[in-house]
């Protein structure tokens, strides 16, 4: 332990003795830690001084009877700057004024009296002895921590055994959030409480959007009682982080308790990047699995799924396809890993170059794109349900919703919901849209000059298959007004409408501008 106020005054080779009462003294006054001890005759020795620092003085600068204006002034300076505790060394120039005794007393700085005898060198001597001892527990400290901890490493799981022991040594609760924002692990279990977890798991998840290496201090759960320092720190290298280790507050968190947790840090990185190494490989099977169930050849697929995670989803089944990020690519993988884990493997997944499938039950499939979308701000293509043996086509079906999707910006594009607006709605696609608009520009144009609706009511008409009255009581104006809006439209696009092949071709430019 570090020199305290007290330490020095049970020292009974230095004989101090307290002047200020200690029950007039702030709670903790004497158990402030000692920097250092300094001796100065100074009326104003502050320049000279840190905080927690005792100074030691003979009184030289008190002259005889000096007033209690300066003895106040004196000590009002000392306390701002810090000090631990002031020792007046009697009988060298004077006894210790009563006036310094009732200005200490009244700022609730401890004031201690040196005998003649005791000669400030042996009180420097021993502060200066005791920060050294301290020094030296504290590296033996950490020494033995780092040694322990480095063996829990060589365990089996050796990630979990050294955070177990890292929670051991510091005597706080550890936790590591996943690249997915999970709690992965804590030790001891259940240590941390809510809303205190909910708020680090949270923080943790902004660290790991963000993407960068970052360390941070937040106090949790101060909500419902007294807010506990938490310390968050990412794991992994810059763009592909691998988790946050969170450890509470600890007494143990000196510079040796920091050191100890930098070589956690840096065994729990190289775990979870060693991890990160057979996660590729994995990720190459799936990819090879992908293709070969994708091609028909589901037997040995399924053999070989059924060794790593578990069986194959059972039908119906659909398929989801979006881009694999640019970044997060990792943890997207971490994610879809940590569901298969839930269902017990009865979810699958593999890339196909940029192109990331998704195989799940019909159940999951709204869930898990949901959470692509709100994670990753992917655009997601949603199958029609499938057999096993029909999966090729249902990957095809995911290709285009998918391709709908993007076309979107992003969200969920069901397949269904486009095969529902027909073979028209399907080929109207991005690049048939500049088309349609300059097929509608004559209407546009003339709804914007002239305040009218032809292209609103071409569209209507069309939807109700050409008929002027069903038109007209849609839109609740005369049928002789639509019979010479859509006459209009026919002299402005040059075109008959009453011809099958013209009204096809109208309602696809429609459907490609939307």
């Amino acid at each position: 332990m570090k020199p305290t106020v007290q330490t020095m005054l049970d020292r009974p080779e230095l004989a101090l003795a307290l002047l200020t009462p200690a029950d007039a003294l702030p709670a903790g006054a004497l158990d402030a830690q000692v920097a250092w001890a300094h001796s100065s005759d100074l009326s104003d020795p502050t320049p000279f001084l840190d905080a927690g620092h005792v100074l030691l003085t003979t009184g030289t600068q008190f002259a005889d009877g000096a007033d209690t204006a300066f003895a106040e002034a004196y000590v009002g300076r000392l306390r701002d700057a810090g000090i631990a505790a002031l020792g007046f060394g009697t009988e060298v120039i004077r006894d210790t004024p009563p006036s310094l005794v009732a200005a200490c007393t009244a700022v609730g700085l401890p004031l201690f009296e040196v005998p003649y005898r005791t000669p400030f060198i042996a009180i420097a001597r021993t502060v200066a002895d005791l920060i050294a001892e301290d020094s030296y527990a504290r590296q033996a400290w950490a020494l033995q921590a780092q040694r322990a901890i480095s063996l829990a490493a060589l365990r089996p799981d050796g990630l979990s055994a050294t955070l177990a022991e890292l929670s051991k040594r510091l005597d706080a609760w550890v936790g590591l959030i996943d690249a997915t924002g999970g709690l992965d692990r804590e030790f001891p279990p259940s240590g941390l409480g809510q809303p205190a977890l909910g708020e680090v798991v949270g923080e943790a998840r902004t660290m790991l959007r963000r993407g960068q290496r970052a360390s941070r201090d937040v106090e949790a759960g101060g909500s419902v009682g007294r807010p506990q320092r938490m310390t968050l720190q990412t794991l992994g290298s810059g763009g592909a982080l691998r988790g946050v280790l969170a450890i509470g507050d600890s007494p143990e968190l000196d510079q040796a308790g920091r050191e100890v947790v930098t070589s956690v840090i840096a065994l729990a990185g190289l775990a979870l990047e060693q991890n990160r190494d057979l996660d590729r490989a994995r990720g190459h099977l799936r990819s090879g699995l992908l293709r070969s169930i994708l091609a028909g050849d589901v037997g040995l697929a399924a053999e070989v799924a059924a060794e790593m995670w578990g069986p194959l989803p059972q039908a119906p089944l659909r398929v989801l396809a979006t881009t694999v990020p640019a970044e997060g690519a990792d943890r997207l993988a971490e994610l879809l890993e940590l569901r298969v884990d839930e269902r017990g493997g009865r979810l699958f997944f593999g890339r196909e170059g940029d192109e990331l499938v998704v195989i799940a039950e019909d159940g999951d499939a709204a869930m898990l794109a949901d959470e692509l979308v709100d994670e990753f701000g992917l655009p997601v293509g949603i199958s029609d349900p499938a057999s096993l043996a029909k999966l090729d086509d249902a990957h095809e079906q995911a290709l285009r919703a998918h391709e709908r999707a993007t076309e979107a910006g992003a969200g969920i594009a069901w397949f269904d919901d486009i095969s529902r607006q027909g073979v028209l709605a399907f080929l109207a696609r991005t690049d048939a849209r500049a088309v349609a608009r300059a097929t509608l520009a004559p209407l546009t144009e003339h709804d914007e000059a002239n305040g009218t609706a032809l292209v609103m009511t071409t569209r209507t008409w069309l939807e109700h298959g050409g008929q002027f009255d069903a038109t007209a009581q849609a839109l609740g104006v005369h049928r002789h007004t639509v019979r010479s809006r859509v006459a209009l439209a026919e002299r402005l696009l040059g075109r008959d409408l009453s011809g099958f092949h013209a009204r096809a071709d109208l309602w696809a430019a429609l459907l490609a501008v939307e």
